[in-house]
């Protein structure tokens, strides 16, 4: 009979977890888990049957947090301004998991037409806000999300390696100006 976990799975995840926020994905190892659970790496095992397994888990946990941030920025008005104040602040807050979600290197390159809806779990969710939000079609509004996000993201990127730093009035105009631009730029017909 195989031993009994001494931990559960929820309380490995929630060690490891906290290990990438603290430290980053590469810090995340058996010893390093073992050592943040006060414990040998053996019961690590009866649980998880390698770390890839682990990682993966961690990830899913890493994106229902940040989907719990854009639920709040789609509850915000208007809730495409919410998404993307609430996609900095995720970076601010979680500087390694965003680096684990949206700053790791992708083994095939994506083109940018359809970034978003690999990276980003919750990819329908905004567009359906900028779409019933703005009356604009689902091509127009992507369009619209895409160079937004390109911005966001930026912004985030320089926040989270330390580059620069924001305050959330700063960065909320810096988003209001851009989208206005673009709104006013796709209104017009200019492409």
């Amino acid at each position: 009979m195989p031993p009994s976990p001494k931990f559960t799975k929820e309380e490995i995840l929630d060690a490891a977890v906290e290990i990438v926020k603290a430290y980053g994905a590469d810090a995340l190892t058996a010893r390093s888990l073992a050592a943040r659970l006060g414990s040998s790496s053996r019961p690590i095992f009866t649980v998880y049957p390698n770390m890839d397994e682990l990682r993966a888990d961690v990830i899913r946990r890493a994106k229902a947090i940040y989907s719990e941030y854009v639920t709040r920025g789609l509850e915000q008005r208007p809730a495409f301004r919410g998404v993307g104040m609430e996609y900095i602040r995720f970076a601010r807050e979680n500087r390694m998991l965003f680096k684990l979600l949206f700053m790791s290197e992708i083994s095939d390159a994506l083109h940018i037409d359809g970034v978003l809806e690999v990276i980003d779990d919750s990819y329908e969710r905004i567009l359906g806000s900028i779409v019933d939000g703005y009356g604009l079609s689902r091509e127009v509004a992507d369009g619209l999300y895409r160079h937004l996000w390109i911005y966001s993201h930026g912004i985030a990127s320089l926040l989270v390696t330390g580059v620069c730093e924001f305050t959330d009035a700063e960065a909320e105009g810096m988003l209001t100006v851009v989208f206005k631009g673009l709104l006013s730029s796709i209104k017009a017909g200019v492409k």
